[in-house]
């Protein structure tokens, strides 16, 4: 049996009156159907008070049928057009008036606070001290798992450990090569800028070797191990906590800072002094490259480099390797102890042990700059 394609047509009975026939098989494969954004054009044009729906003409029928009606009781509900139907069949004249029996739920609007209410500086005060309580608990954990491993009664693994370590040292050689080569041309370009109006090019090897040494070197490394060591800590821990393994391991009695934390945090200790004399050497050498390209000899470079080394500055740069690594690791293996146990709250853990590392890495690298210059290191 051949089917008739499903259409409407909008007849005018008086100026205050609309009639809608509904006509063919509303069924789906029975031809292209109807546009419903025609009808919104004719009915919004016409102004009518009243839209009768006749399906006198109306062949099969299925869902189709069904959820455009109910388009049309909407809109002209929205409109404030009075919708009544005739000749439809009874089970469509049942099934709409179940679908319209009840309005649909709408939210109240929520009242206007006064903006001194709306405004809450209470609560950034409050999310403040929850963090720092929360930063302060997990540090207190942290030296009690050290101390027990200091007693040899921590629930540490050695394998564990050297995993951490070389996903924290070897693995990270060649971005730290990268970054490390580029800052130091740019450390000798910016100095040569200056030191070339006075003639003094030679000095930029010491700019480079102090500068390298001191600060960039340890910094850049930090900052390059927070965006990939620090956010992989998270995201390792995050992973856990949503796949109940952190659970699994405080049922069996064991901590999860000794068993999980501890490992990551001395592995981060140990490869961040070993990583930044790495990329101060490479920071040099390409500071080097720079000055090649300046006039001054590899040899010249070398001996003026040598004569601003010294074990003051590589002993600075050490030290702030030593607790760099430390915060990095606090930063991500406390966001992903943290974490929710969903696939977004995991990547937002990460997201946060990365911004909070770097807040972490900037105010330490200051207060370590200050207490130098006090002690006049």
């Amino acid at each position: 049996m051949s089917q008739a394609p499903p259409g409407f047509e909008l007849l005018t009975e008086d100026r205050d009156s609309l009639r809608l026939l509904i006509s063919g098989d509303w069924v789906e494969g029975a031809g292209q159907r109807p546009d419903f954004r025609d009808l919104e054009r004719d009915l919004a044009g016409l102004g009518a008070g009243e839209l009768l729906v006749c399906g006198r003409e109306l062949g099969q029928w299925d869902s189709l049928l069904m959820a455009f009606l109910l388009q049309c009781y909407n809109h002209c509900r929205d409109l404030g057009i009075e919708f009544r139907h005739r000749d439809l069949p009874d089970t469509v004249a049942h099934l709409l008036s179940v679908a319209t029996a009840v309005p649909p739920h709408r939210a109240p609007a929520a009242p206007r606070q006064p903006w001194y209410r709306r405004l809450d500086v209470g609560a950034g005060a409050r999310e403040f001290v929850a963090r720092g309580r929360a930063s302060l608990a997990f540090i207190g954990e942290l030296s009690i798992a050290l101390g027990r491993l200091a007693t040899g009664r921590a629930n540490t693994r050695f394998s564990d450990f050297r995993d951490c370590c070389y996903q924290a040292g070897p693995d990270a050689f060649a971005i730290i090569s990268l970054t490390s080569i580029l800052v130091g041309m740019i450390l000798a370009y910016l100095g040569a800028v200056q030191l070339r109006q006075f003639g003094a090019e030679i000095y930029v090897a010491d700019l480079v070797v102090i500068g390298t040494l001191r600060e960039m070197g340890v910094l850049m490394t930090a900052v390059v191990m927070a965006g990939r060591t620090g956010a992989a800590y998270a995201a390792q821990l995050g992973t856990m906590q949503a796949n109940d393994e952190i659970d699994a391991v405080v049922t069996m009695g064991i901590s999860p800072v000794e068993f999980h934390v501890l490992p990551r945090v001395l592995a981060l200790m140990v490869m961040m002094p070993l990583l930044t004399v790495y990329a101060s050497l490479l920071g040099i050498i390409g500071g080097g490259i720079v000055a090649g390209g300046m006039g001054i000899t590899p040899l010249m470079y070398i001996h003026e480099g040598q004569s601003a080394l010294s074990l003051v500055h590589l002993n600075v740069g050490l030290t702030k390797s030593v607790v760099f690594g430390l915060l990095i690791a606090i930063a991500g293996c406390r966001s992903g102890m943290d974490s929710g146990r969903s696939s977004a709250a995991v990547g937002q853990a990460t997201t946060e042990a990365v911004v909070t590392a770097i807040v972490y890495l900037i105010i330490a690298d200051a207060a370590f700059n200050i207490i130098f210059q006090i002690l006049d290191i």
